[in-house]
């Protein structure tokens, strides 16, 4: 494998988790987003897909981002009878969205992120070096 595969394998992992990122950011920033009428649905939380690509200018497998998928775990509901879309009972659904685990999902983009950028700077250094050799 020369550099140029790694800067283009590693370069499809970053743009993955920075396509992961942008969507656990969306679903943080509608956690709480409730129907505007009763019986409207909230926000329902997405989950990025990922495939392995053959690409055959690598000679090897990358990463591409698949369709956004949609959770389909239940909504929450709460006991908020003045909020406009309450039902009959007084209950407002809310997004299907865990913060927590939105964060944690968030903490490991980065890092596999981080470690992407870590292959980039790498090989840059590896491609510096080898050019030193040959000027010497």
């Amino acid at each position: 494998m020369d550099f140029n595969s790694s800067l283009r394998i590693a370069a499809t992992g970053l743009h993955a988790q920075t396509a992961r990122m942008r969507v656990i950011a969306e679903n943080i920033a509608n956690a709480d987003s409730a129907g505007k009428a009763p019986g409207e649905e909230p926000y329902r939380r997405r989950v990025p897909t990922f495939q392995a690509q053959y690409d055959a200018e690598v000679g090897g497998k990358v990463v591409e981002v698949g369709r956004l998928a949609y959770d389909m775990s239940d909504f929450t509901s709460r006991y908020e009878p003045g909020h406009p879309a309450a039902d009959a009972s007084g209950y407002v659904q809310y997004p299907n969205v865990n913060t927590l685990i939105e964060t944690m999902d968030m903490r490991e983009a980065q890092r596999t992120y981080e470690a992407n950028l870590n292959v980039v700077t790498v090989t840059r250094q590896m491609l510096g070096r080898t050019l030193d050799i040959l000027r010497g």
